[in-house]
């Protein structure tokens, strides 16, 4: 070996979002000049710089490189020791490879952001919003949830209590909020409330929403029924007082007179005879009976009513259709979809993993139709750059073999900038293509959980393309 190093300091810490620098110290024992190229390898590599990237020593001498490392503040940088290491490659002795190695604590850091999904949530006797909640930092993350209003108007269902985030994962809580009291008659009130996220040794973080209480019937309903109820009340009063007598004037001059309506009975016929009907007439013999209708009606040509020769369109192939050829051909789960694109309308669906939409073309998803087979169903919603989550409290859903869309094709309505997804049983994976990010990487959720794919909410992009498996 004709190299000797050393790490001044050996073990260094820094704090995500800034900088440190290391000074690693080379001196060629050899006896030729040699020159030396550095490379950071390692998990920290990615964010780790090497200045100058070579050195030329002549034998005896000793030089000096800088090691700045400058994690960022994002999940990346994971909380703790992290061991690092130099490569060193000589260029007269390219096999004489040395590796100084050292250990780098990134120091951790607690970042939450959480959201109402939707922010306003409209009910008669509920609703149900539901509370997305982020852990941007480095760290795992754990929380307990609560409700509180002013004047104690409603009570809170929240769906989990409490919840654990892995670093650069979020979590979907289900809330359902009830009023104490029901508005049976009247107009719609708003109730503000907060749903607050409280974490050991910090403030909680507290989500504005607001729950518009509907009436059970609308005023003018209940005005309309009390006006009718009032009206038949005071017809029924006026009948009974008002209520005219109607007598035959014939009977009156009848009885006036002491005549029976009542044939005399006959002298000859003792006893109740009863008279035979009179004799049907005769037919005249030059008459001809009456035609009879025609049994058979309507057509002169023995068909029946129109089309014969029009031909019939075919059936649009959605997620459904090329679900259910693929679960009859294969066993297993299964999930197929297609894209609404901008400017191009709908796309031939594609299963388990291939590519739906379009990458560089600059060319967004407006919607999107999706089916599945063997996972007992599937649930989402989109969220749209203006409109944000576009169903409200109302999120799609549908059966195995069932088409579910998510997302609006209407020209007004803006393109998805994400959509979130889920199976009954089991879990779902998801890449997303991103306007001016790409491909966002391959994400999956547990069993039963919900996962988002897409722009993130602060940056509101456009989204391109997807692949979903199951």
């Amino acid at each position: 070996m004709s190299l000797w190093t050393s790490l001044e300091p050996a073990s260094a810490t820094v704090d995500p979002g800034a900088s440190t620098r290391v000074r690693l110290r080379v001196r060629n024992t050899g006896d030729v000049v040699d020159e030396y190229r550095f490379e950071p390898v390692g998990s920290v590599a990615p964010w780790t710089t090497v200045e100058p990237p070579t050195l030329r020593l002549f034998p005896g001498t000793t030089g000096t490189v800088e090691l700045t490392f400058a994690p960022p503040r994002t999940p990346d940088a994971t909380a703790g020791p992290n061991p690092y290491a130099v490569r060193i490659t000589p260029t007269e002795h390219p096999d004489a490879v040395t590796v100084p190695e050292g250990n780098l604590t990134v120091t951790p850091f607690t970042e939450v952001r959480a959201e109402l999904v939707p922010p306003t949530v409209k009910g008669r006797f509920r609703g149900r919003p539901r509370l997305a909640i982020d852990n941007l930092g480095n760290t795992r993350v754990t929380a307990s949830l609560s409700g509180t209003d002013t004047g104690d108007r409603l009570s809170y269902d929240l769906q989990p209590g409490n919840v654990q985030i892995e670093p650069g994962r979020a979590v979907f809580v289900d809330a359902t909020l009830r009023p104490r009291q029901i508005i049976w008659f009247g107009s719609k009130e708003e109730q503000p409330y907060a749903l607050a996220v409280r974490r050991s040794g910090a403030q909680a973080l507290e989500i504005d929403g607001t729950f518009v209480q509907r009436g059970f019937l609308p005023r003018w309903l209940a005005t309309a029924l009390s006006l009718s109820l009032a009206l038949a009340i005071a017809f029924v009063m006026i009948w009974l007082a008002y209520k005219p007598q109607v007598r035959s004037l014939a009977a009156e001059k009848l009885e006036q007179a002491g005549v029976s309506t009542l044939p005399p009975p006959s002298p000859s016929a003792p006893g109740n005879v009863k008279s035979s009907p009179p004799p049907p007439p005769e037919a005249k013999p030059d008459e001809e009976p009456a035609a009879s209708p025609s049994p058979q009606a309507g057509g002169d040509d023995g068909g029946g009513g129109g089309g014969g020769d029009e031909e019939e369109k075919p059936k649009e192939r959605t997620a459904a259709t090329a679900v259910q050829e693929l679960a009859a051909r294969s066993d297993g789960r299964h999930i197929c979809y297609r894209a609404y694109v901008a400017d191009r309308g709908w796309q031939d669906p594609v299963c388990d993993g291939a590519e739906a939409g379009t990458t560089g073309k600059d060319l967004p998803i407006k919607k999107l139709n999706i089916a599945v087979s063997g996972t007992k169903g599937t649930a989402g919603n989109g969220a749209h750059v203006v409109e944000g989550w576009l169903t409200g409290d109302k999120w799609a859903s549908a059966a195995d073999g069932i088409d579910m869309y998510i997302g609006s094709s209407k020209e007004a309505v803006s393109p998805l900038q994400g959509f979130t997804i889920k199976v009954t049983d089991g879990s779902v994976c998801q890449n997303t293509h991103v306007a001016n990010k790409g491909w966002m990487g391959l994400g999956c959720t547990k069993p039963g959980d919900w996962m988002y794919g897409g722009s993130p909410m602060e940056e509101a992009q456009n989204l391109e393309a997807i692949r979903l498996t199951v």
